[in-house]
């Protein structure tokens, strides 16, 4: 009975983890915007929260709704900290309440994976398209996402955050805080088919920025005390959709040799948080 308790609580970490979503997307009970990855570690014993944050808002304006958010859940819980993990934007949004929102002595880690830390060339280009066209798709896109639940979209000033001159400015102002535990994953699709949503992004991005996961570079993702770049083992690759589970599926049936399975990497990212006392 207690090897069989041992295996279920793999996952059990001494602080909760916090799941913290990317831009264009809501915490939503369904579609569950991690897939299977929750019901993994769960199984596993972790005790799961999720960020609740708008999903076109700004930096800051995630910033303060994680820090806020933190206090709820550690209130609930009755916790010191948290563990968080983060992907793409929600990572910045993490970075930032830890930094900046007088949350970072109520987190133990900041785990990201196909954040951009450093910006996007990409996105630098694309703003040499005129102010207006920008602005009107902001307008239609922010009117849009209220509707949906968004309290403060603020589409224009997120993609503006992603220039890499923004994110310079941004790193400067949000340094890592002591205490807290910072590591990095990078994703890599092999070729532009790995994933036909993001085919056109990935080689575009890979044309400015080198290796990519169809949205995030990987020399963009680096960031923190230990980076680490996800790579299958099939011809497939690991798309910026494959690390948060889009397809509820594995990536390829062969095993060994690389991340045939997403969840399985979650599932050892919990264990290994657990392993640090954290």
């Amino acid at each position: 009975m207690n090897d069989l308790k041992e295996k279920q609580d793999t996952c059990r970490t001494r602080y909760p983890l916090v799941f913290i979503h990317g831009a264009g997307f809501r915490d939503l009970k369904w579609p569950v915007y991690w897939g299977r990855i929750p019901s993994a570690l769960e199984a596993r014993g972790a005790v799961i929260f999720y960020g609740l944050q708008d999903c076109w808002a700004s930096i800051e304006t995630n910033a303060e709704a994680i820090a806020g958010r933190i206090d709820e859940i550690l209130a609930r819980t009755g916790s010191e900290k948290v563990n968080i993990i983060a992907h793409s934007k929600g990572g910045l949004d993490a970075r930032m309440a830890a930094s900046s929102f007088g949350c970072g002595d109520r987190i133990a880690s900041i785990t990201t994976i196909a954040t951009p830390h450093r910006g996007s060339k990409t996105i630098d280009k694309l703003f040499a398209i005129p102010r207006p066209a920008w602005s009107m798709a902001a307008f239609a896109v922010d009117n849009w996402i209220r509707v949906v639940g968004d309290k403060r979209p603020d589409l224009l000033k997120l993609c503006e955050d992603f220039t890499t001159e923004r994110m310079k400015e941004f790193n400067k102002n949000n340094p890592d805080v002591p205490g807290i535990f910072y590591q990095s994953f990078a994703c890599v699709m092999s070729h532009p088919f790995s994933d036909i949503n993001l085919s056109t992004a990935n080689a575009v991005v890979k044309h400015f920025e080198g290796e990519n996961d169809g949205l995030v570079s990987v020399e963009s993702a680096r960031w923190g005390e230990e980076f680490t770049v996800l790579r299958s083992n099939s011809f497939r690759g690991i798309s910026h959709l494959d690390a948060i589970d889009l397809r509820r599926r594995r990536l390829t049936a062969r095993k060994g040799g690389g991340v045939s399975d997403i969840c399985a990497f979650y599932i050892s990212l919990a264990e290994g948080l657990k392993a640090r006392g954290l």
